[in-house]
């Protein structure tokens, strides 16, 4: 396994496109840091975002984790470029020539994946954790560990959004009509969630119908963390609004996304398996 990895990150490391995408990514993730330094000072009106308790054991696992699964996409044009490479420079058929399996080349890329969402959920635990030691309020330690299943659900989300990358990346071979496909993907699952809600069922109903989608599914790993803030509440009290939201991480949410994981990479390796190269 460690000979696979090796492999792909020489091969990723090599292509200047790639480290640029890699390198950007994690200066994002580490980016969220320049929040705390967000500050307004006009004249009586003094606002100090930091203050306003997103950094906040425990928190703070929520707010992160959410905000920095956005910047994925930069990860997800790396794979989709990964495989797009391997088509267009014809390294894929060096590869399966110099005695390499179709199986080890997706188990390849899996590790790819995997390594990716690793080493992006530590490095959130890292910014995290010093952004919370620095600007929590409450810093027990039964509280700076609590809540640590929005880390892992991050992981999860990552594993199962990469992979769905990497089917696309095999089944398009070109890295734009790759991306192209998640985004009509994205359209189409808004299609379907307004179709289901406008013709069969309520709201609620829609919402657990359209959990099983990958996209979606993927998405409800981590809730919005914007309205546990305790400013939104008292705004929201103010104006006769009570919010009773579930903010928790399932496990069956979690199962889920592990399965269309597992649907993906299969598929990944039965086309692979069925395609002449």
């Amino acid at each position: 396994m460690i000979r696979l990895l090796q492999i792909e990150f020489i091969k990723l490391w090599n292509n200047r496109a790639s480290k640029v995408l890699i390198i950007s990514y994690f200066v994002l993730l580490t980016s969220i840091a320049l929040v705390a330094a967000i500050k307004f000072d006009i004249g009586p009106v003094k606002f100090h975002l930091a203050d306003q308790g997103i950094f906040n054991f425990p928190y703070i696992w929520h707010f992160n984790t959410f905000i920095t699964a956005f910047f994925k996409l930069f990860l997800a044009i790396v794979i989709v470029s990964m495989m797009a490479n391997e088509y267009s420079n014809k390294t894929i058929k060096q590869n399966l020539i110099d005695g390499l399996s179709k199986k080890e080349f997706v188990l390849s890329k899996f590790l790819t994946v995997i390594s990716f969402a690793v080493i992006s959920t530590v490095f959130v635990f890292v910014v995290s954790m010093i952004l919370g030691l620095i600007y929590s309020d409450y810093n027990e330690i039964s509280i700076i560990f609590s809540d640590l299943e929005y880390l892992f659900a991050f992981f999860i989300k990552l594993i199962g959004f990469f992979s769905f990358c990497l089917f696309l990346g095999i089944l398009v071979k070109r890295s734009a009509f790759a991306l192209g496909f998640l985004i009509l993907w994205q359209v189409f699952e808004g299609f379907v969630r307004g179709m289901i809600r406008w013709k069969l069922f309520d709201g609620e109903t829609t919402d657990r119908i359209m959990g099983f989608f990958p996209l979606n599914s993927m998405w409800n790993l981590i809730k919005e963390p914007f309205s546990r803030l305790g400013a939104v509440k008292s705004v929201a009290n103010q104006i006769g609004e009570e919010f009773n939201f579930d903010y928790a991480v399932h496990w069956y949410e979690i199962l889920i996304v592990l399965v269309w994981t597992a649907i993906f990479i299969y598929l990944s390796y039965a086309l692979l398996k069925k395609r002449d190269l």
